[in-house]
Order: structure tokens, then sequence, then C-alpha cells
């Protein structure tokens, strides 16, 4: 007999899965189209927690609880913190957000991942709604800007068939290999780039004046200010040539183009004005508003849903989060000793808390300095819905098996609201307002009802309707001493999940032997690890996939400017043996 569920991973495809006989597969219909990525194809080889531990003993679930439950009342509320990652994706990870927030206990807010490339859309368009993947099989032309979707989103490669591939990105993907242009630009130089696309294109009458007049009337503004920049000096900053300049908007003049983005575009200090000036191009090309046309980056997979819970509470930070202001420390599906910025600042901070609590699926380094750990429940064992931020679809998760193992989120939701005194509905209430926000399709499917299939149909969410382009240009491509630091994601991975890279990534010119052991610094501090070539990426660049053991000792705590967003890959580093 099989079941149809939905993986629970936080990727771009969130595919729909069937369960049979023990196995897992992908869904043929729909955006699943029957295959599934690596990680879920050997979901069930990677160990699991079986067992909880207090002070590394082993526990029964029962004392855990109880254990739980004198951690957090042995101190003010005002001193107890939950910390929330996004280890599993769906909606129902939420309900513990509402024992916390309701109890008076501190939340997290800002990210560690998209959050100052969102802030940048915001800024633009007014809001954050994704050009879905549906739509991106409709265009002509797509341009993968710092997205490696052979990694981080394989389900769009059957959508691209056949169609005009430009790739922008400093790494030689297997994409930018069989691409129509690459263009392998210097780090951080995405929003010289941007800006000159978006000059050129005015000069050379490639705008779409219609579009707009209608939706972005201060365009000639912002042509002025691309003239800031000085051409020749910039483009040999960034490494870019004036025919590749050329050769791109050739190949997207009068197309159907989708601009698809990653998220290292924006992991600098001045991420928000990068992702804003991406957006500023494809509106000068007249992208939005019509059908295939686009910028692809993370919408909010919570668009058009309202939370069912509780979550009004003082917050901190996720990015520099000061645990030594806690006496408890609650831990939900993260690991913030590995994929928190500035490793050796988060250790310290963290080793002065006297109830650390880990509730999560597999060990690591967190679990490791944990005085309780509590194992939760595979997606297998719970129900649970779920929606994605590249596309429209919301995803029904049933129970559709059994397991002895751990505890759902919501079941030790419940158990905390009933020794707290606080009102939780039961589980299937909150699974019927989830459900309650999808309409289903002529094809069988079901979709968030409000979402727009073509975003911005009717203008942008501004309060003038139209496009507010940058109004001032403040940064400066950075030519400090140093190598960039590249930390995108790995294909054997998924950040600190499953099968973790040990090795810094080098061009083989830089001189350093092939499993020779090398020292990588940075202003925050350093890691050890051995060297594998790798001549697709440029002589300036490190790479270190995001997950390597001891990756963040090297990064900055700082926040993006203007929100409160990680910056991975601001510091620059250096390479010694």
């Amino acid at each position: 007999m099989s079941s149809i569920t939905a993986c629970p991973l936080d990727c771009y495809d969130a595919c729909e899965i069937v369960y049979e006989d023990g196995k897992l597969k992908g869904l043929k219909s729909g955006h699943t189209q029957g295959f599934l990525c690596p990680h879920m194809n050997h979901y069930e080889k990677y160990a699991t927690i079986q067992k909880p531990r207090y002070k590394g003993k082993e526990i029964t679930l029962d004392e855990a609880l109880l254990k739980l439950k004198e951690m957090i009342g042995s101190c003010e509320k005002s001193k107890v913190l939950h910390y929330r990652g996004s280890g599993n994706f769906a909606l129902m990870q939420e309900v513990t957000d509402h024992f916390f927030a309701s109890c008076g206990a501190v939340l997290t807010e800002g990210t560690l991942c998209d959050g100052a490339g969102e802030a940048g859309i915001v800024e633009g368009r007014g809001s954050n709604k994704n050009m879905p993947m549906q739509e991106v099989a409709k265009s002509e032309v797509v341009i993968f800007w710092g997205r490696n979707p052979h990694t981080t989103s394989s389900h769009l490669l059957p959508l691209i068939k056949d169609k005009i591939i430009i790739v922008i990105d400093p790494i030689k993907t297997k994409m930018a290999k069989a691409a129509d242009l690459h263009i392998q630009l210097k780090p951080h130089t995405d929003l010289f780039l941007a800006m000159l696309l978006s000059r050129f294109l005015y000069i050379e009458n490639g705008c779409d004046e219609e579009f707009l007049e209608e939706f972005a009337s201060e365009y000639e503004d912002y042509y002025e200010l691309t003239q800031n920049i000085r051409i020749k000096a910039v483009l040999d900053q960034i490494d870019v040539s004036l025919g590749q300049l050329g050769d791109l908007l050739g190949l997207v003049k009068d197309k159907k183009v989708a601009i698809v983005c990653g998220v290292g575009v924006q992991k600098y200090s001045d991420g928000v004005d990068i992702m804003r000036a991406i957006d500023a191009f494809a509106v000068m090309l007249g992208l939005f508003t019509k059908e295939g046309c686009g910028v692809s980056y993370l919408g909010s997979s919570r668009d058009g849903i309202s939370s069912p819970f509780n979550k009004k509470s003082k917050k901190v930070s996720k990015v520099n989060t000061e645990f030594s202001d806690f006496k408890t420390v609650f831990i939900q599906g993260a690991n913030p000793l590995s994929q928190m910025p500035n490793s050796a600042r988060v250790r310290e901070s963290m080793s002065k808390v006297e109830n650390v609590i880990y509730f999560g699926l597999y060990e690591n380094e967190t679990s490791e300095i944990a005085d309780l750990i509590i194992p939760a429940k595979g997606f297998l064992y719970k129900d649970d819905v779920r929606t994605s931020y590249s596309h429209n679809v919301m995803s029904f998760m049933p129970k559709v098996a059994h397991s002895e193992v751990g505890i759902s989120e919501y079941d030790l939701c419940a158990y905390l609201c009933r020794e707290h005194d606080i009102e939780l509905k039961s589980e299937e209430f909150y699974i019927r307002h989830f459900k309650n926000f999808a309409v289903q399709k002529i094809d069988g499917s079901w979709y968030v009802e409000s979402r727009e299939e073509v975003p911005y149909k009717d203008g942008f969410d501004t309060k003038s309707k139209e496009f507010a382009f940058l109004d001032e240009l403040d940064s400066k491509v950075d030519e400090s001493q140093g190598f960039h630091l590249i930390t995108c994601k790995s294909p054997t991975s998924l950040n600190s999940q499953f099968n973790r890279q040990e090795s810094v990534f080098l061009h083989s010119s830089l001189g350093f032997g092939e499993g020779e052991v090398v020292r990588v610094s940075s202003v925050e501090g350093s890691v050890e690890l051995k060297v594998e070539h790798n001549d697709d990426l440029r002589k300036d660049c490190v790479l270190i996939y995001s997950g390597t053991r001891g990756v963040n000792n090297l990064t900055t705590h700082k926040h993006a400017l203007s929100t409160k967003s990680a910056i991975f890959q601001e510091n620059k580093v250096e390479i010694s043996r």
C-alpha cells in the first residue's frame, strides 16, 4: 500500500513523495516529476537520535519531559530563549513558538539565509512575491544569477530544456559549462554588473518604455545614478568585458526572461542593494506583469497563510544572539554552534548557559554540548502541512508510518501547555486551519489560494504601485587584500545535515598540494582543512561549503545594512601552511 506525503527539507523544490513498502519515491505528477534529490533518495540511511539524554546519560522520554519542565520553570520566563531553525520546514513546526510566546519566553527574529535579498526586493516592489517555477518553464531565456540548480533546485532542470541559458557566477558550475553565456565575475560585484546592464540597456534603447512609464516612471533618474559608475575602471575591477555585456543584452532582447537568483549574491553588508539592483535590471527589461517573465529568488513560504499560533513576544536576532543573557535555551531544528556566524563567539556565549536543550533529529555540534537532548519524530511519523518558497503548491504530510522514537513538535508543545495551563487547540484544528488556505486545481494539486501565478500582474505593492529604484550608490568594489570566501550549498549535504564536506577548495595554480592541510584565516578566526583542487573556481576565491565543520569560525556576526540578516561572505580570508 502506498501513501503520499511531502519532503520536509529546507529546499526550493518542496517535493511530493510516494511512501511505499518503506521506500521513498518522487510523485510522478506535478512539480516533483517522478524523481527525488540525493538527500531524500538516501534519507533513511542517515542515523537519527534514538533516545533522550541528560548530561550524557540515556533517560526515558517521560524523564526528559519532566526535566524539560523543570529547566523551563527554574528561572523567570524572560530568561528562557526559544531558538528555532528550519531543519524541518513544515508549518506545524511553529507550534512551539505558541508555547514559548504564551509563557513569556523570548523568541528570535532575522535570518541566516535570504533576509538581505528579501529586504531589497521589498524596498523595490513593496512585497516579496516569488516567480513560481511553473512560470520559469514558460520563459525563453533563463539567467541563473548566483544559483546552481544542479545542487539546490534540480527540479528546475527538466523545465529549462531548449532554452537560452545565461549564468552569472564566480564558479564555473555544471550549468555554466553548458550555458550559452557564462560571466565569471568577481564575487561581491553583482551590484555593479546589474547597474551597468541597466545603463547599457537604456543607452541601446532596449528598455520597455511602455511598462516603465506605467510601473516605474523614475527610471530616468535611475539611469542617471548608473552614470556614476566609471565604465572601463569598474569593468576591469569586476572582471567583466564590454563584449560580455553586449552578448547578454543581445540574448535577452525581445525575449521572455526569467532571472533565477541564489542567496549567495546577497551574503554581504550591502546585500539589500545588490538584490534591488538585480530587480531594477528586470524592471528596465519590463519583466514583471508578464507570463514567463520575472525574478525568482525566495518568496515567503508563509505568503497568503495566517498563523494560528501566538508569536507575540520579545525577540532577539538569530544572527548574533547573546545566549549568555539566558539561563535556559531551547534549540529546535537548528545547529547554531555550526550554522551561526562567528562560531567562537557563539561557543563562548553558549558555554555560559545553565540549561541547553536540543530538540532535533541528528547529532551535531550543538547536541554535543547540550545538557538535555530530546529526539524529534521524523516527517513520516507525524501529521503536517508544507508550502514552498519556490512554487505555490500546498502539500499535505499525513502520518504514513509508526515509530516509537522521539516526540512530535505538537505533542511536546501540548505537554508543556498542559503543565503551564496555556490553551492549545487540537492538532487536527491547526492542520485544518492551514489546509483552509488551499484550493484544488483541475490537475488535482492543491495551491495556496491567494497567491498570484503571475506576480505583480496589476502593478507593484508600493504605495505608488510603481517600482522604487535605488536613489544613491554607497557601495564600492572591494579591492582589499585576501581571497573571497564563497560558502554555497554542498551537493552532499544540506547545511549541517547529511554528508558534510571536510575540505577547502582552491584553484590548483595557487600552489597548495591536493590533500595538504592548510589554515584558512579571517579577522574572526581560523579553520584547518585539507585542500581539494577545483579549477572551476576563480583564482581569487576560496570555496568552503556551508555546513563544513569550522567554516563559520571565519564569518562575521554583523548584520547586513538595514536588516537582521547574516552576511557570511563579507570577510576576506588568507591561506597559510
